[in-house]
């Protein structure tokens, strides 16, 4: 059964047909690095690793570029204020970024290029934009002429009559209001470039397009990123890399965004959640299945209730996977997932319907286990492991074995609770019961759950 994706060009689901069989080249538009990562921002690389290990399980040899805007005019904004260097700035937040999302388990990308790199790329690309009429040169600055590319805005389905182009300060000359800057013009106390036109640096969209061709070539599979770089952005990029001679992406992928109080999360607003902040919170195996579960293209309303609803419900996971290798040592992941899970998987990523998957095999784990049927909870967590591995969600994997926050102090943590549950015991067996409610209920004021066993009792620890 093929893959099939929701591809915003065609609004319609796709089957996915590579243009080199048995590979898959993708392009993120990556991080714009003014400021730390908040858990909006992470939301897309999760999404996207998530897509990159279910091409890499299905066989494909994925080719995955996931850029860096280390220059454009929010990061100069920020410089202004701050009296950092632009290039301090910049570096400081790339650094924050790929801590986030080496914390939520993201697999490095294949490559990561930043756009300061890649000025003789751009420069290659506007001559001969200019060259074949679609752009043209004032006052320093570079335009791309909307009207000489007839099929503008056939990603975000707008009416050109009625397009209103967002524009930057200093691009002056144009031929057209809704034509849009390739290269801007060298102001005073801004970082700039040499060019044929003089000094000046890139515009925003035009540095994706350039790194893109570079890493990917003329033609690649999919270009993903945040439903809110349609337009321009995304506009943008197939304007100028199709009338460059390039046919570019072939399918177009854009997950929502993640919402506080009914808005979009931004910095701009004011109601960001640093990644930095919520690890310190949160584990980070719970904030990837919180932001990683639901489907890419659903909005999701940020909440400590949702976040604490999605612990319990990965803490029903894990705790089924510690007490299988507790009682039966370790399990290993089967060659393959459920057929119902691939399926839900290859239905355009459907990682809610495949999550369901998990945690029937869950519940039925859970019953073998109580029926003491150790044939069937070992199959069913080899099962739950094969498919949490795909999500990169399996609390077994080393990727998850470092110590979290505070996960150090464990073995002394356990001893001094075993010591307790044992007085709380000795309390049971000479019908102390008050007593025994005493202990149980301090331990759950402190933060700790008590599991009571035909073996003994059980603790885990619980989110404040």
């Amino acid at each position: 059964m093929s893959i099939r994706l929701y591809d915003t060009s065609a609004s319609q689901v796709r089957d996915f047909v590579p243009i080199v069989p048995g590979c898959v080249s993708i392009y993120l538009c990556g991080a714009t690095v003014q400021a730390p990562p908040h858990i909006g921002h992470i939301r897309s690389g999760l999404n996207f690793d998530i897509m990159r290990r279910w091409f890499a399980y299905r066989g494909y040899d994925v080719a995955f570029v996931r850029n860096v805007t280390d220059i454009d005019d929010k990061i100069i904004a920020k410089s202004r204020e701050t009296g950092l260097p632009w290039w301090q700035i910049g570096y400081a937040n790339e650094r924050a970024f790929n801590d986030g999302y080496s914390a939520l388990g993201c697999l490095p990308p294949t490559g990561e290029p930043r756009a300061t790199g890649h000025v003789p790329e751009m420069i290659e690309m506007m001559q001969e934009l200019i060259r074949r009429g679609h752009a043209y040169e004032v006052d320093g600055n570079v335009y791309f002429s909307v009207t000489s590319y007839p099929d503008y805005l056939s990603l975000s389905h707008q009416e050109l009559d009625n397009l209103r182009q967002p524009e930057g300060e200093g691009e002056t000359g144009k031929r057209d209001q809704r034509d849009f800057a390739l290269w801007k013009s060298v102001k005073p106390g801004e970082p700039s470039w040499d060019t044929p036109w003089g000094r000046g640096r890139p515009g925003w969209h035009l540095e994706c397009s350039a790194m893109a061709h570079k890493y990917l070539g003329p033609a690649f599979d999919i270009h993903g990123g945040g439903r809110d770089l349609i337009f321009p952005h995304h506009e943008n990029e197939i304007a100028q890399s199709k009338a460059f001679g390039d046919e570019f992406a072939t399918y177009w992928l854009h997950n929502a965004w993640v919402t506080l109080s009914g808005e979009k999360m931004s910095k701009s607003l004011g109601n960001s959640v640093l990644v930095s902040e919520m690890v310190r919170k949160w584990r980070p195996i719970v904030l990837r299945y919180y932001l990683g579960t639901p489907h890419y293209r659903s909005m999701i309303e940020y909440s400590e209730e949702a976040l604490r609803e999605a612990e319990v419900g990965f803490n029903r996971i894990e705790g089924f996977a510690q007490r299988v290798t507790e009682l039966h040592g370790t399990v290993e992941p089967a060659p393959q997932v459920p057929p119902a899970f691939a399926e839900a998987m290859d239905d355009d990523f459907g990682v809610p319907q495949a999550l369901a998957i998990v945690h029937t095999a869950v519940r039925q784990g859970n019953a073998a286990l109580a029926a003491d049927d150790k044939e069937n909870a070992v199959a069913r967590l080899a099962e739950v492991r094969a498919m949490l591995g795909v999500l990169g969600l399996d609390p077994l994997d080393a990727l998850w074995a470092g110590p979290a926050q505070g996960e150090d102090l464990h073995g002394v943590v356990d001893a001094l609770v075993k010591l307790v549950l044992e007085q709380r015991q000795a309390a049971r067996e000479r019908k102390d019961y008050a007593t025994s409610d005493a202990i149980r209920d301090r331990l759950s004021q402190a933060g700790l759950a008590i599991e009571d066993r035909a073996d003994g009792s059980r603790w885990t620890l619980n989110q404040p």
